[in-house]
């Protein structure tokens, strides 16, 4: 059953992730891909990376549609100042993988609220969790890019799938790794 507090959302995202997580809360929601080129500007932080991709998608749905409530999110991770986006390849998810191995590592997510209409609202803030892997031999960063699950998640892992294993602690919203920090999107929809 849905709950009345929580207004219908487009969610302008492909995100299989993000679809689930609102699902799991009992979210109304439909998915509008937006379809933005997600390159990374020049001298572009991943905080504002990520915040001009959320807001990009979601007012690229709002376009298309009128009296709606629009959530566009982007997430990526960032270690060592590289900001690491899903793998092109396998080569790459281990370079990816090699990285994050033993260490701390920061996933943002930006998201974007737009209502729109006539009076057309936009609000964009991001969030910010801390994950710290644990040691992976080369056998196991191997394996775990053979599941394929690496293949299309930023930074090379799945956080409730697979990866998971490798997860040795994290500091922050949870939620936020899988790819949509739901308190967040909650507090910009109600307010």
């Amino acid at each position: 059953m849905n709950d009345s507090r929580l207004p219908h959302v487009i969610l302008a995202s492909r995100s299989p992730r993000r679809a689930e997580i609102l699902a799991a809360v009992g979210w109304p929601f439909e998915v509008v891909v937006a379809g933005v080129d997600e390159s990374l500007k020049s001298g572009e932080d991943a905080v504002k990376y990520v915040e001009r991709l959320a807001q990009s998608k979601a007012s690229a749905v709002a376009a298309r549609v009128s009296n709606r409530l629009v959530l566009g999110a982007d997430t990526t991770v960032v270690v060592d100042d590289q900001i690491l986006g899903q793998p092109v390849d396998e080569e790459d998810a281990k370079r990816m993988l090699t990285l994050l191995n033993d260490g701390w590592h920061e996933v943002i997510t930006g998201v974007a609220i737009v209502r729109a209409g006539s009076d057309m609202k936009v609000v964009v803030r991001h969030e910010r969790t801390r994950v710290r892997f644990a040691r992976m031999s080369d056998e196991q960063i191997d394996w775990y890019i053979s599941t394929a699950e690496p293949m299309d998640k930023a930074g090379a892992y799945a956080v409730q799938g697979k990866g998971a294993i490798f997860i040795r602690e994290i500091r922050g919203d949870y939620f936020n790794v899988v790819g949509l920090p739901i308190r967040l999107v909650y507090e910009m929809a109600t307010q």
